[in-house]
């Protein structure tokens, strides 16, 4: 079946699905449809009018039982870690190596304990504290979060609230971080930053860029300055991410950093209007990742060498699987392409189906195996036309919260080890 048979096939069955649901519960659903980046706004829309329905029902309480969590937390500013980063700026981001541990007991003459050697998927317990990662992380998941909340149920404090963080860690002035990442990830007494703490924003921050989108729909409380700066922050971001050296590094890595890398910078340039820039960026995304990353069985070689093959695994296919959504607003359609040993998005999703769906053990090295890890991107790969995937997902294990697809169609990484 062609791309194309595949698109009529889901649109088919999604008009299948709503045609008996129930009637809109607020007239909200007449707002125009979000701009959003990875996320289809459209469907986000269509979903929205019939949110009564009871079938989406679990989906909404997990929805607003996450959003109600963050009302009473943060805001976060990289201003309030106890030390600034190397260039002595508190707005620069600051980050540390998760995999690098010190050596040496520290002492008065060595207080960290150098020099650091790595120890790969063991995470060392410093990261957490006294930089702006785990700060990072709940800025980015609050303000998704909430903006979804507020999308489908109108309750205006999640509005406010998603504001709040975003002003807070992006545009007051007192505040916000400057737009680069020359601190991201240092190892103590070696490297001040480096090109691999690109993947702190990459990971995640496109989903930022979609709950600015769904704000801007009309979110109380969000203002045309905030819109404008925000516009503003990501196009100085996205300037950096191009032309700084660390960006050009990371753009060049052949695992799942450069993968991540695609999708950050395709994801900013449809944000600030460059849709040149990223149907070029999807498109290359073909012979530049998945040929030479996805082998002909569907394995990913280079995730597979980690000690955490499975987290890996299917934490690359979250930034192949969002990649093509992006795809998806223009023009490109990532799913359908085959490389010249048949590598393809397919494969790749179909070689975790037995894990997955716990029809057999993972057959790779992996100090935590959590097979919930896999569901968003099977997922993915089921509305995208694969018939394996769609026949999977009745077994999928729902990760803990529940399932929140129905809502947020598009993937993210479920067993998160960032802390």
């Amino acid at each position: 079946m062609n791309a194309r048979s595949r698109w009529f096939v889901l649109l088919t069955a999604l008009a299948a699905f709503t045609s008996g649901l129930t009637a809109p519960v607020a007239a909200r659903s007449a707002a125009a449809v979000p701009d959003t980046t990875v996320l289809d706004g459209a469907r986000l829309q269509h979903t929205r009018t019939h949110v009564g329905d009871p079938r989406l029902r679990p989906a909404l309480e997990a929805l607003t039982s996450r959003a109600d969590k963050w009302l009473d937390q943060g805001p976060w500013t990289v201003v309030d870690k106890p030390r600034p980063a190397p260039g002595g700026d508190v707005h620069d981001y600051l980050s540390q190596a998760p995999y690098w541990w010190p050596s040496q007991s520290p002492t008065s003459d060595n207080p960290w304990g150098c020099p650091y050697v790595q120890r790969d998927g063991e995470r060392n317990p410093e990261v957490d504290s006294g930089t702006d990662r785990q700060d990072l992380e709940k800025t980015f998941d609050s303000a998704y979060d909430l903006a979804l909340a507020w999308y489908y149920t109108g309750s205006k404090r999640y509005a406010e609230k998603a504001g709040q963080v975003l002003r807070t860690w992006f545009l007051d002035p007192a505040t916000r971080m400057n737009p680069h990442l020359e601190h991201a990830q240092f190892i103590p007494c070696k490297y001040d930053g480096r090109a691999i703490g690109i993947i702190d924003f990459s990971q995640s921050y496109t989903g930022v860029i979609d709950a600015i989108a769904l704000l801007n729909t009309g979110a109380p409380g969000w203002s045309r300055r905030d819109r404008t700066g925000m516009a503003r922050w990501n196009s100085d971001f996205l300037h950096w991410l191009r032309d700084s050296d660390f960006g050009k590094q990371e753009g060049a890595a052949a695992n799942n950093h450069g993968t991540f890398y695609d999708l950050l910078l395709a994801g900013l340039a449809c944000a600030t209007g460059d849709r040149a820039l990223a149907r070029r960026t999807v498109l290359d995304a073909r012979s530049r990742r998945i040929a030479p990353q996805i082998a002909a069985d569907g394995s990913q070689p280079q995730e597979l060498a980690r000690t955490r093959s499975w987290h890996y695994s299917t934490f690359d296919l979250v930034a192949y699987t969002r990649l093509a959504a992006i795809g998806r607003h223009v023009g490109v359609d990532l799913w359908a392409y085959e490389g010249p040993e048949g590598q393809s998005l397919f494969g790749a999703v179909d070689y975790l189906l037995p894990a997955a769906t716990g029809a057999a053990p993972w057959p790779h090295p992996e100090l935590e195996f959590l097979r919930y890890a896999a569901t968003d991107v099977v997922h993915a790969a089921a509305d995208a036309g694969d018939a394996r995937a769609r026949r999977a997902v009745p077994q999928l294990e729902a990760p803990p919260g529940g399932d929140l697809w129905a809502l947020r169609p598009a993937a993210e990484q479920l067993d998160s080890i960032a802390g």
